[in-house]
């Protein structure tokens, strides 16, 4: 699933082309990449149609892109394998295309904005804006918390919540109420570069351990959106359709067996929820009650 590099990504590739462009026709061949969109296809278009897109934003995995109006927005989760695309004006149609806006920027002219959807979890809809924290944001990015790279993320609080939790610290990164955009290619990594094993109760890290995971998360998120993100098939891809390139650069996740990096011990992976966490047996020792 795409997290916070790739959709930053996502959002920056985007933002030239779609700021200040009016929607001059929306094309919605499969409702199933409106599931967040309850009113249905066609007020979905409605809505959009002779509008224009005044700016385009981020939290966590969610990107939106705010309407002339000044109370709605164009939102996008990319779910698994959700793309946008930016495409000439009568291009052919992208393999599992979804929806396909026409947009005509005042300096780039026409363009088209493709939704392109593999596994069809990901989703668009027009959605109100509500006022969070001295920011507008959709009403169904409310409930996301700030990520680490926001300016406005609260360091103080992030680490207070980390010393209330009993949970594994992995899982305590994986909640989006509380950080969000790390999902679990960045955890592990994180937690790697840390030497924290992730089963460890996030209560049980010392202050100093916590700000240095902080201070890993994000440099790990930082990286990554160096390199365009990270890919390992054609599902995740820029505005452009090219790959990012951060998979190069991964230390624990995906590597079950090779050496650690650092120690040259082999990597483990064990299973962790409905998924997996990837870490060194050496350097990530678990902390004992």
């Amino acid at each position: 699933m795409p997290e916070l590099p790739e959709v930053e990504v996502v959002r920056a590739g985007l933002a030239p082309a779609v700021v200040g462009s009016m929607i001059t026709a929306v094309s919605v061949f499969d409702e199933r990449a409106l599931t967040r969109h309850a009113a249905g296809a066609a007020d979905f278009v409605s809505r959009l149609e002779g509008r224009s897109f005044t700016a385009a934003s981020r939290r966590g995995k969610f990107l939106w892109l705010p309407l002339d109006d000044r109370e709605s927005a164009l939102i996008a989760h990319l779910g698994m394998s959700g793309q946008m695309l930016l495409r000439a004006p009568g291009a052919e149609a992208e393999r599992h295309e979804r929806v396909r806006i026409g947009i005509e920027h005042p300096a780039h002219g026409e363009l088209a904005v493709v939704f392109a959807d593999q596994r069809t979890f990901g989703s668009l809809a027009v959605d109100a804006l509500v006022e969070d924290g001295g920011s507008l944001v959709p009403s169904q990015v409310r409930h996301i918390a700030r990520d680490p790279l926001d300016d406005a993320f609260d360091d103080r609080a992030f680490l207070a919540s980390l010393s209330r939790r009993r949970s594994a610290i992995k899982r305590v990164l994986l909640d989006q109420g509380l950080v969000s955009g790390i999902g679990n290619i960045y955890a592990d990594e994180s937690l790697w570069a840390a030497r924290i094993h992730p089963e460890t109760s996030a209560d049980r890290l010392s202050t100093v351990a916590a700000n240095r995971l902080l201070a890993e998360v994000r440099l790990v998120l930082t990286k990554a959106l160096a390199e365009g993100g990270t890919s390992f098939d054609a599902q995740y891809v820029n505005v452009n359709g090219q790959a990012g390139y951060f998979a190069r650069e991964l230390r624990s996740y995906g590597r079950t067996g090779l050496p650690c990096p650092r120690c040259g011990t082999p990597i483990v992976r064990e299973k962790f929820m409905n998924r997996s966490s990837h870490f060194c047996p050496k350097c990530q020792r678990r902390s004992k009650r």
